[in-house]
């Protein structure tokens, strides 16, 4: 058995590094257009509406019971085969574009509970007052309301974030070159002789990103508070 070579962890890292951005581009696609989806998810379930909590409803239980990898091939394989069918090709598209699609699906049906669960957690004597007082109903959601629904949605958000981060390292197989993908080519060029090696090396860059995610999203909910004791 070849023996344990924990210098070419070192060496392993500085290959990977390049391609960091690759995976935060990802990341910061899919919280973009996932928690668009989201936010209306939301507000679908959070409306009187029948159909609306229906629709919504329906698209979380559906996502949620999908495992990631099988919705990322559907998506792959399948919205090129369902785009033609409408005259439009999109099989030289990036890889990134089935990725970032397939994860904002992912990632909506999560942020459509936590934009939930954090507007209901608001008191809504809140924003009747606001509204007594002379605001409308947008000032008093984006001044009284919304505020308060970010701080209470903010460990939830940073939760859903890593998993994002970590599950986004599927996109190795269907060949987008992220930090997971380059440590597989990495593992291929030597022959698998040095996997236990790689996989740490990508073990050490994912967790430090765990953490500045981590690390990041307490300053932000510090601040936030801090800015709602000032408005007090």
């Amino acid at each position: 058995m070849r023996p344990f070579h924990p210098q070419y962890i070192l060496e392993t890292l500085p290959q990977l590094l390049p391609f960091l951005p690759v995976t935060a581009a990802i990341v910061v696609g899919t919280v973009f257009f996932g928690s668009l989806l989201g936010a209306l998810l939301a507000a679908g379930k959070i409306r009187k509406g029948k159909v609306g909590q229906f629709l919504a409803n329906l698209y979380i239980y559906v996502i949620r019971c999908i495992p990631s990898i099988v919705l990322l091939f559907l998506v792959y394989y399948g919205l090129p085969e369902l785009l033609n069918a409408f005259g439009i090709d999109i099989n030289d598209a990036d890889k990134a574009f089935f990725v970032i699609t397939t994860f904002s699906l992912l990632f909506a049906a999560t942020m459509a509970e936590v934009f939930r669960s954090a507007y209901e957690a608001v008191d809504r004597g809140q924003r009747e007052a606001a509204v007594s007082v002379g605001l409308t109903e947008f000032q008093a959601f984006y001044r009284i309301v919304l505020p308060q629904c970010i701080r209470v949605a903010i460990p939830n958000f940073t939760n859903a974030l890593v998993n994002l981060m970590k599950e986004g390292s599927l996109a190795y197989t269907i060949g987008l070159i992220d930090i997971m993908g380059k440590g597989q080519l990495i593992i291929g060029q030597n022959q698998s002789s040095y996997s236990l090696e790689v996989y740490l090396a990508l073990f050490i860059l994912y967790w430090v990103l765990t953490v500045l995610i981590e690390k990041g999203a307490a300053l932000w909910e510090r601040g936030l508070y801090r800015e709602l004791k000032k408005g007090v």
